[in-house]
């Protein structure tokens, strides 16, 4: 995929948390669950598709947080282990992308589900770490506001790659909008920071998710 098409994606997607009726059909759900195979077999991850199922949503906790005709979501799974965070991060936002290509409106959820009425199996050794609200959106959303991007990055030299690299991960999905993270360019590496907070560990695997996608893997190496 080109550069332009990357970050007119990305410019596109934004966090919906009003859905309609429509039914996911058979088509997408199969490419949707074609991706999630192929992310569970990189990552070892069990994340889940969860399709005609509102249960999670409908709660009071949910209508406080404005959602409305949450039917499908997806799970992010997996074990308890240092860097599964960062990793349903990247996995997860790989799988929006994919939604947002296909059509599908989608809003990362890290507390306003039930927990207990999610539809998906969750082993002994394994976290659910986050649901992504997924549904044809009953609005499009609105852009997050951006910090400069001399506030997130540090740069040895310029260089193209890193720059449409960081645009990209300004584009991200992060926790209440708060861009806690910082990149930096050293030589061909570049070393991605997660700052203090709650759940900044899965904004990370995030914002790696949109670097990778915009910079080119052929670019760089993470540190």
């Amino acid at each position: 995929m080109m550069y332009s098409d990357v970050i007119k994606l990305m410019e596109e997607r934004h966090s919906v948390r009003k859905y309609t009726a429509r039914r996911i059909d058979g088509n997408i759900r199969q490419t949707l669950q074609e991706c999630a195979d192929e992310c569970n077999k990189a990552s070892l991850l069990n994340i889940q598709l969860c399709f005609d199922e509102p249960k999670a949503f409908d709660t009071p906790i949910s209508h406080y947080g404005s959602f409305s005709n949450v039917n499908n979501y997806i799970a992010l799974v997996g074990k308890k282990t240092k860097d599964v965070y960062e990793k349903c991060g990247y996995y997860g936002e790989k799988l929006v992308f994919k939604a947002q290509e296909l059509g599908l409106n989608t809003c990362w959820v890290a507390l306003t589900y039930s927990k207990k009425k999610v539809g998906c199996v969750v082993g002994q050794d394994e976290s659910l770490i986050a649901v992504i609200a997924l549904g044809y959106g009953a609005e499009q959303g609105k852009p997050h506001k951006c910090k400069s991007l001399e506030k997130v990055m540090r740069v040895d030299e310029n260089a193209e790659w890193f720059i449409r690299g960081v645009k990209a991960a300004m584009l991200a999905p992060t926790a209440v909008n708060q861009q806690k993270f910082f990149l930096e360019k050293q030589g061909n590496a570049v070393k991605a920071t997660a700052g203090l907070g709650f759940y900044t560990k899965l904004d990370l695997g995030i914002i790696k998710y949109h670097f990778e996608i915009a910079a080119g893997k052929e670019n760089f190496v993470w540190k």
